[in-house]
């Protein structure tokens, strides 16, 4: 017997497309399995499991909405853009993807020097079993770390040596969160601040409005329930969309976070889907 979800649906999820730890029919099978109704794959920096997605939904008859979560850079700060019922095969989106897996490779690259220097000796291509798809990240380097014995868990490999401020950390390559609004809004989809937390400034929301941005994740495991409430007001106020999802990766990834544990009802996807009509 199904369980039943909070949720009709999960707009923020990870497969091994990127950093997740199931395939994406696997999470897309895991969906109909918690009752949700619908589902949005958003793999870091890449659509390439949005194919394999699409064919497990259609089996099942949830609804799939094809997406993106794109990393950037605003003003020193990690900023998360998620686009949202996107057209994969936009030829600008590809090109704008491949430049972004090519400086993905070249960050992880830097890590590996610096871990090296830490006695933390680990090669790219041990990293890359653990990538199992295009986008290579750092945790895959936190997997290999495990698995090579210089961390006990995935947690202490970002707290003690890759986390912002630890001694292997590297920049990102610089992509601002304009840029990515531009990337998603061109491929036909809708731009959405991924959770903002209490790290994002009203004036930079303003700012990145007036460049395209359509949305705020306020619905997020990371949020508290004052950041639930701070951007639900936002969204009323600037007449955004409020979307959510649980940013599902996987139980050795983000032990306690299950798949439709966060979310949205299924009229935010009309919302979505109107906003795209604009």
């Amino acid at each position: 017997m199904k369980s039943v979800p909070k949720y009709d649906a999960d707009l923020h999820c990870h497969t091994s497309a990127s950093d997740g730890e199931s395939t994406p029919e696997e999470v897309v099978l895991l969906a109909a399995e918690t009752g949700l109704k619908a589902l949005a794959i958003t793999d870091h920096d890449t659509v390439s499991g949005l194919e394999d997605a699409e064919k497990k939904a259609r089996q099942l008859g949830i609804i799939l909405v094809k997406g993106i979560e794109i990393n950037t850079d605003g003003d020193g700060k990690e900023v998360h853009v998620l686009g949202l019922s996107m057209d994969e095969k936009k030829p600008y989106l590809k090109k704008k993807l491949v430049e972004l897996q090519g400086k993905r490779i070249i960050r992880i690259n830097e890590i590996l020097e610096k871990l090296k220097k830490l006695r933390v000796d680990i090669s790219y291509q041990e990293v890359l079993i653990y990538a199992k798809g295009e986008s290579v990240g750092r945790p895959h380097v936190a997997q290999a770390m495990v698995k090579h014995g210089y961390v006990a868990s995935f947690k202490e490999a970002f707290d003690r040596y890759l986390k912002i401020g630890s001694p292997a950390y590297v920049p990102r390559k610089k992509i601002t969160p304009v840029l990515a609004i531009e990337i998603i809004r061109e491929a036909g989809g809708v731009a959405v601040l991924a959770h903002p937390g209490d790290r994002i400034l009203d004036s930079e929301i303003k700012l990145w409005i007036n460049e395209g941005l359509q949305g705020i994740e306020v619905n997020h495991p990371d949020h508290s329930k004052q950041e639930i409430m701070k951007y639900t007001r936002i969204t009323e106020k600037m007449k955004l969309i409020a979307t959510g999802g649980s940013d599902y990766h996987g139980s050795g990834i983000k032990p306690g976070i299950k798949l439709g544990g966060w979310g949205v009802g299924l009229e935010v996807i009309d919302q979505i889907e109107k906003a795209k009509a604009k």
